[in-house]
């Protein structure tokens, strides 16, 4: 099936990217203008401008110069075209512009617990997950009120665990991974699960390998990446469920360290974020190829817990929107 995020993008999406890097707001939290926040290392001389979220929500430049900053810890991202930031945070959704002002909120409602998806929608609709007692899917318009409720089967009455990233794919059909479930679902817009990825398979270690699903993202043709975890991989998934692409620390010298958010790349590398990593000799994100090689890492000891990240340039280059992450 055709990803959105593989389509061609109109060149004007291109240049308001490029425009959204030339004004950037002050940063923030303490860190001075032009002091570098971390090092990318890349033999091949990639250089990468990306968002972060989780203990930080910044944008870093290619230079690793923090270019736009807000307060508090974080959970999914996005720099939207427009160059405002779209950002779920634990109880609200919020798009920022790059002067701080806050142009769309979403508060969670109760009886649920947390909040976890923001994704801009091609609609101009936003996609959220809340988790809790009534864990389901919500597309609301600008001003939050309610366009779609998907209710959710999340295999767990532990609201933390229950989901993680979701996105909307090309069918109408939601992709959801449920961490405790040891399973990526594919809803309907009714809520039925009408496709089911495993990901406690024995090719992949068993259920004892704790491969909690947290990423997953649909690719051009048709198979499905997904980052596991505490089983410390990323896989990729044929339609059939089956193992087609694996790489865990193995292959990269034991670079993965619970990693949550992802990005494939057009150029077909895909980008991890290793949240649980603390060695500080470590990456924090790092990129690699098809044939598992790494080829750019970031590597910041002031730095815990990279949720998400959403590279936006590199070498100059703006990455074409919608990205695959």
């Amino acid at each position: 099936m055709r990803d959105l995020t593989m389509m061609i993008r109109p060149a004007t999406a291109l240049l308001t990217m490029l425009a959204l890097f030339a004004a950037s707001a002050p940063p923030r939290c303490g860190i001075a203008a032009d002091t570098a926040f971390g090092t990318q290392v890349s033999p091949a001389g990639i250089r990468h401008s990306f968002l972060i979220t989780g203990s930080r929500t910044a944008i870093i430049g290619e230079d690793n110069v923090i270019e736009w900053e807000v307060p508090g810890r974080s959970r999914d991202g996005f720099v939207l075209p427009n160059g405002n930031v779209l950002v779920s945070h634990g109880r609200e959704a919020r798009e920022y512009q790059r002067d701080g002002q806050v142009v769309f909120h979403y508060k969670l409602q109760a009886p649920n617990k947390e909040l976890g998806t923001a994704v801009r929608l091609a609609s101009g609709a936003t996609l959220l997950v809340e988790r809790g007692p009534k864990p389901r899917l919500l597309e609301v318009d600008a001003a939050g009120a309610t366009l779609a409720t998907i209710p959710l089967q999340p295999d767990s009455d532990n609201a933390h665990m229950q989901t993680r990233m979701a996105r909307k794919l090309p069918n109408g059909n939601y992709l959801v991974p449920h961490l405790l479930g040891f399973a990526v679902k594919e809803y309907a817009p009714d809520g039925s699960v009408v496709q089911t990825l495993k990901t406690d398979l024995e090719a992949l270690g068993g259920r004892q390998a704790e491969n909690w699903p947290f990423t997953a993202i649909r690719l051009e043709n048709g198979r499905t990446l997904v980052n596991l975890t505490h089983g410390n991989k990323t896989v990729e998934f044929d339609p059939a469920g089956q193992v087609v692409w694996r790489v865990d620390n193995a292959d990269v010298a034991g670079r993965f360290a619970d990693p949550c958010g992802g990005q494939r790349l057009a150029n077909g590398n895909t980008v991890i974020c290793s949240y649980g990593q603390r060695d500080p000799a470590k990456p924090k994100v790092f990129e690699v190829t098809s044939g598992k090689e790494v080829v750019w890492e970031y590597i910041n000891p002031k730095l815990n817990g990279i949720h998400e990240i959403h590279v936006l340039t590199t070498n100059g280059k703006p990455v074409a929107w919608p990205p695959l992450k």
